[in-house]
């Protein structure tokens, strides 16, 4: 393939120090700096990733192990050759300073894999420097094993004819180790593009690529992971002053235990609140990188609670901002095999367990399927729960049939003997409309405490007969009417017919994954 060359006149600064971006940003217009030092910058008209845009070159090196449909999307290699084309001419001829990163994804020194990601916008490269691992000094030897160009000033005009979806594109060369960007700025589609690319090449060396957070004991020894769709409390829950944190995203699990892929964290930042979540306030100082956040123009203040811009407002900052991390304590983003995995789900029907353990079969009948649900009220035309699955709690990243990625979690569970619980965070006793309350925060504390403390290794479990969930009889500090849903439902049959119609929802989507799972459907609800 022919190579990126820059105009002669352009300024090229590769992993150019902090301070000299915020330069750049200020004398581009491309950002202001907010009253606590951060960095305050918009996406354009993208404020969030286009996942209809996101497509895999279909070439002899990956054309059969990659998971094709709505997720991996083929496309041609001559139009992938063409839109190359495209942007290399227009890094030649632009004259505009181009930023370049080198660094890293992965903190396990035998799998990390060496990135380059090329930008024309300052704040770009600023937000690879947040996310990824950065070099602590200069290399003149450094090649990278993937590189993304981002030329978000391009578009595609003959996206109809190249049967497209929109003149934006997002396009993975696995075999030429390059990815292309054109027609969006958001800094995301770089974070999880090498995401999705991890998700390719790990699992084939035996490394489980997971989408899911992870901290330590006080001691950096028995590993958690946390996995869970947005809203079901990932984030929040595995963020424990008591737990270093290693990260709160990404990880991959290999022969040596568990390593984070990035190098910072990218918080929502939507309704934060410095009571609920001081971690993430306090993250935001010089260094980070605010995107889409409303504020006022003189003061420099920023108005979380307005979603005027959009409602996916978020921060990206290094992972030493937060002041329980790993890397606050000097130490590398990784540890020990885990000794317990949540996944976490925020059931609006009301019906399953607030916590659950779960056998290997049931653990990955689970993690394929990826259960949380929608409240009704929170968009317009919901007027009642709505289930989402999302396998392996990543479906949009996976680049691999999901039972790729089951099957090595049910081989390392099984290695390490770790046990697995099912987590609800979401309703009890009916549904949101019916007047019920969520499980409240400081029981499911509780619960996550006695799962990480060892405090149920000697309980006493009943299983449930709508999915055949094992219900420990006693948490402390739980009230036992809350463990078992069925008993704080008033109405017994009203819980029937949700439990049935939640059990038929989950089989239906399984089916999706084809006759390679069908050897799991015994382990998903018994009706």
């Amino acid at each position: 393939m022919e190579k990126l060359v820059f105009k002669k006149n352009s300024k090229v600064l590769t992993n150019p120090p902090i301070q000299v971006i915020y330069e750049h940003i200020l004398k581009a217009s491309e950002g202001m700096i907010g009253k606590s030092g951060a960095m305050m910058i918009d996406t354009g008209e993208f404020t969030g990733r286009s996942p209809d845009d996101k497509y895999f070159v279909e070439e002899s090196y990956s054309k059969n192990n990659l998971w094709w449909g709505s997720v991996n999307k083929k496309i041609d290699t001559k139009v992938f050759n063409r839109l190359y084309s495209k942007i290399l001419d227009y890094y030649k001829n632009d004259k505009k300073n181009v930023y370049v990163f080198e660094g890293y994804a992965g903190s396990d020194d035998i799998y990390k894999l060496p990135i380059r990601l090329v930008a024309k916008k300052a704040w770009q490269y600023f937000f690879c420097r947040n996310m990824f691992i950065n070099i602590e000094t200069k290399n003149k030897n450094f090649k990278p094993e993937f590189t993304i160009i981002n030329a978000s000033d391009i578009i595609n005009d003959d996206f109809l004819k190249d049967e497209m979806n929109s003149e934006v594109f997002i396009i993975f060369n696995l075999k030429e180790k390059v990815a292309i960007i054109g027609g969006t700025e958001y800094g995301g589609e770089m974070k999880k593009g090498i995401f999705s690319v991890l998700h390719y090449l790990l699992p084939l060396q035996g490394v489980l690529s997971m989408h899911c957070s992870a901290n330590v004991d006080k001691n950096f020894n028995n590993t958690a992971l946390f996995f869970g769709l947005s809203g079901t409390g990932k984030t929040t829950l595995s963020t424990d002053p008591k737990r270093p944190l290693i990260g709160d995203d990404e990880h991959g699990w290999s022969k040596n235990g568990v390593f984070n892929f990035e190098g910072g964290c990218y918080a929502k930042t939507i309704k934060l609140d410095k009571k609920a979540e001081p971690d993430i306030y306090d993250a935001i100082k010089f260094g980070a990188l605010l995107e889409n956040v409303v504020y006022d123009k003189n003061s420099r203040i920023i108005d979380f609670d307005d979603n005027s811009k959009t409602e996916n407002t978020r921060v990206s900052y290094p992972l030493n901002h937060i002041q329980n991390s790993l890397k606050s304590f000097n130490k590398d983003s990784k540890a020990g095999h885990p000794n317990k995995i949540i996944f976490l789900t925020c059931d609006a029907y009301g019906v399953l367990p607030p916590i659950s353990k779960l056998d290997n079969n049931q653990t990955m009948y689970h993690f394929i399927s990826g259960y949380t649900a929608k409240v009704a009220g929170t968009e317009r035309g919901v007027s009642e729960p709505i289930a989402t699955f999302s396998p392996c709690y990543g479906g949009p990243f996976l680049t691999l049939h999901p039972l790729v990625y089951a099957e090595l979690l049910n081989k390392k569970i099984k290695k390490h003997s770790v046990e697995v619980f099912l987590v609800n965070t979401g309703w009890i006793g009916g549904n949101p409309s019916s007047g019920a309350n969520r499980i409240s925060i400081k029981n499911t504390r509780l619960m996550i405490n006695a799962i990480l403390s060892g405090l149920l290794d000697n309980t006493y479990y009943t299983k449930e007969k709508y999915f055949g969930l094992s219900i420990p009889d006693y948490v402390k500090g739980v009230n036992k009417k809350i463990l078992n849903p069925i008993n704080a439902w008033k109405d017994k049959k009203s819980y029937n017919i949700e439990a049935i119609k939640l059990a038929g929802q989950f089989r239906e989507n399984f089916k999706i994954y084809g006759k390679e799972v069908e050897y799991l459907i015994n382990s998903g609800p018994l009706i």
